[in-house]
């Protein structure tokens, strides 16, 4: 899934090991390091290596879990220097990035001989470069704005589908005493989910991906207007104070306490509430800003790549294999609450994964912001979006500082 988490599941040391395990595993051993850090998510993937250590009693399977945010870090260390066999990452820039310097496997041949260019057609573009496959993907999900609907009928109010009916859905509970929005920009990577969203309808989609690939300044006018857009809200005091100051997952309390009334989230947070509270939450796809433009969204991909230097390819294809399998991907994103990219698994009858999945085949999709583009112009773009929620009148400075990074980044 898309998410930062923070710092401390396990320590330097132990990240430290994983580098050792990688090195030191022999060609018998499968290595796999897996981001799979929330319980949720752990429990679901247990579930997949027990199943696959079943079926292949003959490898053994070495699994190790890392924080999210640590992992990020880490496989940029294990990448270039010794590798474990499996690697969980994402699709789209944040994959081209190791694939053009020559440390993700081809792994074409995993998709020719399981059927998958047919079966996964609707995320093989964002594992494709050159014409070949470099990962596969075993989840994706949607973005939306999730909201308390309790609130929302204590005040008579209605999801809005219009930029207006979403201000005035706010002012009505900011002039009640409730946060409109709840956000946590502790990990920076929040703000871009509003960013995107603003900027697409605002712009449109393709637009929007020019942006990300460095085709357009961010000093551009269009840009200007996504801010100015974004500044409404801001101005408003729609958003939590204090927003620096949480995590993705300590920003849910506002909303399940009742204090705030709606997230832009990826349905990753379904997993993260309990019935009772799931039973007050639904979601509304991000109102039209500029009702003549198509509304993009957000779909991030979640996959699985065999490291160039891995010491086990082989049984790394057999994994990749099996979790590409349409009832380990459909078992898997049950529990997951996501939507398997296979078109023969089953999608789970849970109503917010039905609800994303109607949504999803209506509408043309962008990864992420951070995954969209390159990881250098991301980490500025997130660091800028902060920035301008905290501070809107730094906007030329802001806008100045992207510029600059898109021309150094994107020559």
């Amino acid at each position: 899934m898309h998410t930062n988490k923070s710092a401390g599941f396990l320590s330097v040391a132990v990240l430290a090991a994983g580098l050792l395990v990688g090195a030191s595993a022999s060609a018998a051993t499968l290595v796999i390091n897996s981001n799979a850090s929330d319980p949720n998510v752990k429990a679901a993937w247990d579930t997949v290596i027990d199943g696959f250590k079943a079926e292949h009693p003959d490898i053994e399977v070495q699994y190790s879990i890392y924080d999210h945010e640590a992992y990020k870090t880490a496989i940029r260390t294990w990448l270039p220097a010794a590798p474990p066999d499996v690697v969980f990452w994402f699709a789209g820039n944040r994959m081209a990035t190791f694939v053009e310097r020559g440390l993700f496997e081809d792994v074409s041949d995993v998709w020719r001989d399981n059927g998958l260019d047919e079966a996964m057609a609707s995320t093989r573009p964002s594992l494709t470069i050159d014409g070949k496959r470099w990962g596969v993907p075993y989840a994706y999900y949607n973005w939306g704005v999730y909201y308390r609907k309790d609130i929302f009928d204590q005040y008579g109010l209605s999801a809005p589908t219009s930029w207006d009916e979403l201000l005035a859905v706010g002012k009505t509970l900011k002039d009640n005493g409730i946060t409109p929005v709840t956000i946590g920009t502790k990990y920076l990577w929040t703000s871009a989910g509003w960013f995107d969203y603003l900027n697409m309808r605002t712009n449109g989609l393709d637009f929007h991906i020019d942006l990300m690939l460095g085709r357009v300044a961010y000093t551009d006018a269009r840009v200007r207007k996504t801010f100015e857009n974004w500044r409404e809200l801001v101005d408003a005091g729609f958003f939590l104070e204090n927003h620096t100051s949480y995590s993705w997952q300590e920003a849910q309390a506002p909303m399940i306490n009742g204090e705030a009334a709606m997230y832009l989230i990826g349905n990753f947070l379904v997993g993260e509430l309990s019935d009772d509270v799931a039973a007050n939450i639904d979601f509304f796809q991000f109102p039209a800003i500029d009702p003549s433009l198509d509304l993009g969204e957000d779909a991030p991909t979640e996959t699985l790549h065999i490291p160039a230097k891995a010491k086990n390819k082989e049984d790394a294809k057999r994994f990749l294999a099996y979790v590409a399998r349409p009832d380990v991907q459909s078992a898997l994103n049950m529990a997951l609450k996501n939507l398997p990219p296979h078109k023969d698994a089953e999608v789970s009858d849970n109503r917010f994964v039905q609800k994303g999945a109607e949504m999803l085949a209506r509408s043309k999709t962008a990864q992420f912001y951070d995954r969209d583009t390159t990881p250098e112009m991301a980490q500025e773009g997130m660091k800028g979006f902060v920035q301008f929620m905290d501070n809107p009148d730094d906007l030329d400075e802001i806008l100045a500082t992207l510029e600059r990074a898109r021309q150094r980044i994107f020559k």
